[in-house]
Order: C-alpha cells, then structure tokens, then sequence
C-alpha cells in the first residue's frame, strides 16, 4: 500500500498550511540532470577549490598524496550517496536531509535536522560572500585599479543573487551553466599545459602511490580535500522542479561526486606535477594563496593566469548563488509543511519558484553580511574560516545522521532487499563520515583559529540541533495537527 502525508510538495494543504491560489501553483519542473548537475558542482566552486584548496590539501597534509586524498573522499561520498538517492525515490519531497532523518529517526531529530541545515548553510553562505567579496577586490584593484572595500563587491553578488534567485530556477541553471564550462576550461586548459609540458621534473606516478597517503598528517589531508565537495549533496533539494524526480536526481548526484572527484584528483596530480614532486609540498607551505597561479603563468603564460584569477571570482559568485538556491528550498520546503511561516512554502504564479522564500532569504543574509562587514573582523581569516568551519562540522553530522536514518527506515519498510544499499553501503559510509567528524573535531581550534571561537562557534552549530528537537516538541504540544501532519513527509511505502 501506499501511504502520503496530507502536505503538496508544491504548497502545503495540510493545518496551518499556505492559502490557496499563489501557493497552490505549481513549481516549475523544467530541471534535468544536467542542469542539477550544474547547480550542485558549481556551490562546490571547482576552479576555487583548485586555486586555493588543492595548494591547502598539500600543505596541511604535508604530502604530496593530495589526488589520493580527493579520491578517498570520493568514495566515502558515493557510499554516502547509495543510501542518500535510495531515500529520495521513497520520501516524496525536497527537504532532503530533514526529510529523510525525520522518516528514519521521527519527527523530533528530523527539525532538529531541519535546524541544523538551515544554520550551517546560512553560515556557509555568509562565509562564501565574505571570500567572493575579497576576490573580487583583488580583482578590481589589479586590473581596473579600483580600490574599494570588500563589503561593496559582496553586496554587488548579493544584489544580483537576490534577483536570479527570485526568479525561475532554470535561469541561475543557464547562468551557473555558462560560469561553471568557462572556470572548468581554465583549469583544463592548465592541466594540459603542465602534463604536455611534462612538468618540472618528467611526468611521475608518485602522487598515485598509496604510501604517499601515510606521509605528513594524513588526517588534515583528507579533511581538507573532503570539504571541497561540499555542495554535491543539494541534488536533492531540487527534487520538485526535476522532470523526472525518481530518475533526475540519483543521476544528478552521481554524477556529481564522480565527475567533482576525478576532476580534483586530476588536476591536484597536475598541480603536483607542475611544482615538482620533490618541491610541492615546500611550495605549497610558502605560498599557498599563488601556488597555482604561478604555475598557470609558469607553464601557460600570462593571458591564462589573468583569466583563472578572474574566473575565481566568477567561481566564488557561482557558489554563491548555489548556496541561496539551496537555502531558499529548504525553508520553501518547511514553509509548505507547517513548520516555518506558510508564506516561505507559497509559489510566484509567474516564475513557478519558491520566491518569497527567497526574498526572505535575501533579507537575512543581507543583515548578516551587514553585520559582518560592520563588525571589522577580517573576512578570510574570521568571517570565511570561523563559519565554513562550522558549517562543515554541521554538514558532516548531517550526512552521518542521515545514513543512520536510511538503515533504520528500511528496516521499520520492507521496501527494498537490497543490502549493500540498505544496510551495507550506508554503514561504511557512517564509519567514514564519522571519522571526519572526529578529524574535524580534533582539528576545529586550527580551522576558527581561536579556542574560545571554536568553543563558541562549534556551540552554535550544536545548539541548531537543539533548537529544533525544542521546536517539535512544543509543536507537537501546541500543534498537534500540524505536527501529525509531518509523519513521514511525502514518504512512500509501497508500491
């Protein structure tokens, strides 16, 4: 048999839920895989990582195993994803992480998901804005001599972010699309002047070897190259402008953590290559921040450095946009079930998108990008490094929290048989996220830069999680419809 809640994915119809008319219309499904794949690839920034993160995972890891690193992340993220896709064809909406801890782990741990969800990619967008509005000055200032404070090109992206994100989702697809070809091609084009050019020293197979993975601290290695990937697992919240949800968004997903993946691994061999396996590791220590463009100059001259130096701007912009998108969806979601105020689930008649969510959205994150520039913190080494550190730490615990819920709803459902999808690839993928927590918790001081900061920050990052089981619990006391109503989402149990 099969079981739905009473709420629409398009709008919500159950108690408290949004009036009919704007709400009640339809969300634009116009989404394929590979416009998903574009949104989600693009939050994951390819070419920043590439520039800035690649020159990290060397350096921290103090190894010149840095592909290995980005392959080994890979793989726990495809284990992740097994489970992750096999929810999503069984809970019939775009809450994602929320929706599926709530239909394996109940109602009170999926808003405490909620929660946490929403504060760690609102704290990853703020911290995302902070870094583009610094490369954008950088920009700026070096070739069109404009000097200008950081603040102004942030909210420049803001302005223009709150428009595309106000409007049809296929038109930030196409824009994504066209940023996202333009900063792969740079780095392609990078990758093969190095190999072509045979590097500093001849082509090598040592950054393959996996003895390479044990040198330096193979810990730091891999928890930097795991939070390049960041951004993959959002597939999910466009679940409801996919054409074809069940097939669109497992594709989607895939596609993403393999294709983000090789493309790190690859281009990080070639980074390695370029500098010189026996100097990368020192170069990457001395100069993290110009490792790669000086290779883009040394190897592919002038004209190439310039575009990539541009382009990481572009990237960051990418990422941003991304990241709204994703966020927008999320209260959409919740807005449509009762849980945050109807009118973030109602649907623009004209543009078929969640877009007064986003006009919320738009209003927080401009206090808080406010607040922030205000405030006179610096925006790399505080604003950027104390939030994306406490997003990841908040992020990682979800997709753990997440895989422990697909093993326990296919054991209360006896929907699918399959073990390595139910049981086997999600535990592997829990022992493997876990680990990074572990990683991520021990080396939490090195990521804010403070104790007292990592205390405070890590604190608020948990404290989400709180705010949301207190949440559903006086939900469930003083809204005992809206919160039967939750159940299980859209879930599915049974054809």
């Amino acid at each position: 048999m099969t079981s739905h809640s009473s709420l629409s994915a398009n709008g919500g119809a159950g108690p408290d839920g949004p009036d009919r008319g704007e709400s009640m219309h339809p969300l634009n499904r116009g989404l394929g895989v590979g416009a998903i794949v574009f949104m989600v690839v693009a939050a994951a920034a390819p070419l920043a990582v590439v520039a800035a993160q690649v020159p990290i995972v060397i350096a921290f890891g103090g190894s010149i195993g840095a592909p290995l690193f980005f392959l080994i992340a890979a793989v726990i993220l495809t284990l992740f994803a097994v489970g992750y896709t096999l929810m999503s064809r069984h809970v019939r909406n775009a809450g994602a992480f929320y929706s599926y801890v709530q239909a394996g782990l109940g109602r009170i741990n999926g808003l405490g998901a909620a929660l946490l969800a929403l504060v760690s990619y609102s704290m990853l967008l703020i911290a995302v804005y902070s870094y583009q509005g610094v490369a954008a000055s950088n920009a700026a200032a070096q070739y069109l001599h404009v000097d200008a404070p950081w603040w102004v090109f942030s909210f420049s992206a803001f302005g223009i972010v709150s428009v595309l994100g106000y409007r049809d989702i296929e038109l930030s697809s196409k824009v994504l699309g066209v940023l996202l070809i333009a900063e792969a091609l740079i780095v392609v084009v990078l990758d093969v002047a190095i190999l072509v050019k045979g590097g500093a020293a001849g082509l090598t197979a040592a950054p393959l070897l996996p003895t390479t993975v044990f040198d330096g601290s193979p810990g730091l290695g891999l928890m930097f190259a795991f939070f390049a990937f960041f951004g993959f697992e959002a597939t999910a919240v466009f679940r409801n402008e996919a054409r074809d949800p069940d097939r669109t968004v497992p594709r989607a997903t895939y596609v993403a953590v393999v294709s983000i993946g090789a493309f790190y691994a690859l281009s990080a061999w070639a980074v390695v290559v370029g500098a010189g396996a026996t100097d990368a590791v020192d170069t990457a220590s001395d100069d993290p921040v110009n490792m790669v463009f000086d290779l883009a100059t040394r190897y592919a001259g002038t004209v190439v450095h310039d575009i990539m130096q541009l382009l990481v701007v572009t990237s960051v912009f990418a990422c941003v946009l991304s990241f709204h998108n994703v966020i927008t969806r999320y209260q959409f979601t919740l807005g449509s079930m009762g849980v945050l105020p109807s009118a973030l689930g109602r649907v623009s008649p004209k543009y078929g998108a969640p877009s007064r969510s986003s006009i919320v959205l738009t209003a927080i994150s401009g206090v808080l990008l406010a607040v922030v520039a205000v405030s006179g913190i610096d925006p790399i080494t505080q604003a950027y490094t104390w939030l994306s550190g406490a997003a990841t730490l908040g992020i990682v615990l979800l997709m753990a929290l997440t895989n422990l819920a697909v093993i326990v709803f296919f054991r209360r459902h006896d929907l699918d048989k399959r073990r390595w999808h139910t049981v086997v690839a999600p535990s592997l993928a829990i022992l493997g996220l876990l680990a990074v927590v572990a990683l991520v918790v021990t080396n939490f001081e090195l990521l804010i830069g403070d104790r007292l900061g990592a205390l405070i920050i890590g604190g608020l990052v948990l404290a989400a999680y709180g705010v949301g089981v207190v949440v559903a619990l006086r939900m469930r006391r003083s809204r005992p419809a809206v919160y039967a109503a939750l159940r299980d989402g859209e879930t599915q149990t049974g054809d």
